[in-house]
């Protein structure tokens, strides 16, 4: 898929160096928290955010994919597990009538994959004042501290300043799935 969306990432890859300001949505979950996050709500066996390099999963979709474009639950099915994603957060952009970012976006087609079947979960900003917060999740699990992020594989920092140790912020996970029997809320520790 050529979009500008993913125009835009291959550019910036390409870039012989980088300022953190042009990272946007690429920050890498870092391993320690994916795994905690799997072994509390996986076996995550699809990665639904990825830039092909930090892939999670051995199945995944890229921005070249789009995601949003897919029906989940069917690649689910398929897989027998559930679905991990550190959704980008950049601005709502389409592609031929399509959503390819966007969080509003793509919380609702978490919502409608939900209904399908499945289990997805995200690891998210703890936005709550956000118009695309998933209020229709069957839980979150906020997450005590704030959580880091690591730089893309392809950073190349411009200066010494550009060398920061990761990005951090207050988190939740988003659990959409319609058998879910536990508590609506929850925290958990870092």
């Amino acid at each position: 898929m050529s979009n500008k969306y993913c125009q835009a990432l291959v550019e910036l890859r390409n870039k012989p160096a980088h300022e953190l300001k042009e990272v946007g949505d690429q920050w890498r979950t870092p391993d320690n928290i994916f795994w905690g996050i799997n072994t509390l709500f996986g076996p995550f066996v699809l990665d639904l955010f990825t830039d092909g390099d930090n892939a999670k999963c051995a199945a995944y979709y890229t921005a070249e994919d789009n995601a949003l474009a897919h029906d989940w639950s069917e690649r689910l099915a398929e897989l027998k597990g559930a679905a991990f994603g550190n959704p980008p957060y950049s601005r709502a952009s389409q592609h031929e009538g399509q959503y390819i970012t966007g969080m509003r976006y793509i919380m609702k087609h978490a919502s409608a994959m939900r209904d399908k079947g499945g289990r997805y979960v995200f690891l998210i900003k703890a936005a709550t004042s956000e118009v695309w917060w998933p209020e229709d999740a069957d839980h979150i699990a906020f997450i005590r501290g704030r959580i880091g992020f690591e730089l893309p594989a392809w950073f190349i920092p411009k200066d010494e300043k550009q060398v920061p140790t990761g990005a951090f912020f207050a988190g939740a996970i988003a659990v959409f799935d319609k058998t879910w029997k536990g508590p609506a809320i929850s925290y958990i520790g870092r």
